[in-house]
């Protein structure tokens, strides 16, 4: 309690000092640029530097993860079509995760710098200090995301610098612990996708999603919450965008090779020995050497979303065909978190982030207030850092980190039961923990 009064008198002045629309792009976009910047400088740092230092070895702490889908990136680049699902490349996902990549690709083959994995003969590969950055810089796109939807809202100025700030220490995990750039790009343009449907721009919102689900076809179980937003008469034709452009790149792909692309695409393998088996992996198909297939299982966690979907979006009839209230964008954006952390409810093995997608979507609805945001980001940064451990037992790891991941979505949702003022160092009211009444009086003193 006492931590929070004090962010609020912090906050006081500071929340009526954020740019108006017309400022400039780099000015209503600070803080996520600072965190960018921040988060790029940090990740290469930890990952070449004191990161190794600190375990006593002179490899780089890189993420395994990268290669894959950089070895398949300069496939791309060298219009190999065939080879985007054979091995060394690893890719399950759709075509677009290693075209985001193609860029870098491109300048180490420029440069003459191997696309090499990490190996005992090669511990720094110098490709890393091309990669590293390019792939944190992408994932970033989510905390602009984030902000443009936290500006759209009227957020005040004070509690967007928490939101980024929440966002960018979840964001650590997906991007400098996993390498995985295609997941945050692909949230990043849902959360665009979003907001375009909010502001009544269904066709630019089609478009956005498709190329998020190219990119990382996770979204597709957020998907049927957005389709619930939109005219029944208008939906073949959002929905017709939306799949066209991982129609196009699944059929190329396909095309050049169709074992390997039907294979990885539909048999999704994980593995239990390696990262966290959950209940449902007893019941999931097995392959060689211990894999399990996802794939069946991610089939379950879709329907249960359409399901959810169907019932949540009743309440969102009256804003379809016209530009949302934030009600009605606070609760998309809240039954589309829940959608995405039903991948980690059904999936069979998880990996810790897979958890980031549903944590940056929620954090956005929990801006409301500081009686929501602060205890949820609290709650996403224990999460997000207590669920890189390296156990692998059902009830050590998936049964707290389901807790917790449950935990974030409640509080994000249901403020705390604190004051519903807070008292300013003359007495004098500052407004921010009456549940979001208080943005009114912010911007009201921004008018004044």
């Amino acid at each position: 309690m006492t931590v929070v009064r004090k962010l609020a008198v912090l906050g006081a002045g500071t929340a009526r000092a954020g740019p108006g629309p017309a400022a400039p792009w780099p000015a209503r976009r600070m803080f996520p640029l600072i965190a960018t910047v921040a988060l790029v400088v940090i990740g290469m740092l930890s990952t070449t530097w004191w990161g190794p230092a600190m375990a006593g070895k002179t490899a780089w702490a890189l993420p395994d993860d990268l290669w894959g889908t950089l070895a398949a990136a300069g496939r791309l680049l060298h219009l190999h079509l065939g080879g985007l699902y054979t091995q060394p490349t690893g890719l399950i996902t759709l075509p677009g995760a290693a075209v985001i990549l193609v860029p870098v690709a491109a300048v180490a083959d420029a440069a003459g710098i191997s696309l090499a994995i990490q190996s005992a003969h090669n511990p720094q590969p110098a490709v890393w200090l091309l990669a590293g950055p390019y792939e944190i810089a992408l994932s970033a796109v989510t905390l602009f995301a984030a902000d443009a939807i936290a500006e759209h809202l009227g957020t005040p100025w004070f509690r967007r610098a928490a939101l980024t700030l929440a966002e960018v220490a979840t964001l650590w995990s997906v991007s400098v612990r996993w390498g995985h750039p295609e997941d945050a790009m692909a949230v990043g343009l849902f959360l665009y996708a979003i907001l375009a449907l909010a502001r009544n721009r269904p066709s630019r919102s089609a478009w956005l999603t498709g190329a998020a689900i190219v990119i990382q076809p996770l979204v597709l179980l957020a998907l049927p919450v957005v389709a619930m937003t939109v005219l029944p008469r208008r939906l073949p034709g959002f929905l017709a965008r939306a799949a066209a452009p991982a129609a196009v790149a699944l059929a190329a792909a396909a095309a050049a090779n169709w074992d390997a692309t039907y294979a990885a695409v539909t048999s999704q393998p994980n593995f239990p020995a390696i990262n966290h088996p959950t209940p449902w992996a007893a019941l999931s198909p097995h392959m060689a050497d211990g894999v399990i297939a996802a794939g069946p299982a991610r089939i379950v966690a879709i329907l249960v979303a359409c399901g959810c979907a169907v019932v949540a979006g009743r309440r969102w009839r009256a804003a379809r065909g016209a530009e949302w209230d934030g009600g009605t964008l606070r609760d998309v954006l809240w039954w589309a978190a829940f959608a995405l952390a039903l991948r980690c409810a059904f999936e069979p093995v998880v990996v810790a982030y897979y958890l980031w997608p549903a944590l940056a979507v929620a954090l956005i609805v929990a801006s409301e207030s500081w009686t929501r945001l602060i205890p949820a980001g609290i709650v996403a940064t224990v999460l997000t850092f207590v669920s890189q451990a390296s156990w692998h037992g059902v009830w050590i790891w998936w049964v707290p980190m389901m807790a917790l991941l449950a935990l974030t979505l409640l509080l994000a949702r249901v403020p705390l039961p604190w004051p519903a003022r807070a008292m300013g160092p003359a007495g004098g009211s500052l407004g921010y923990f009456d549940d979001g009444r208080g943005d009114q009086g912010e911007r009201a003193g921004d008018a004044g």
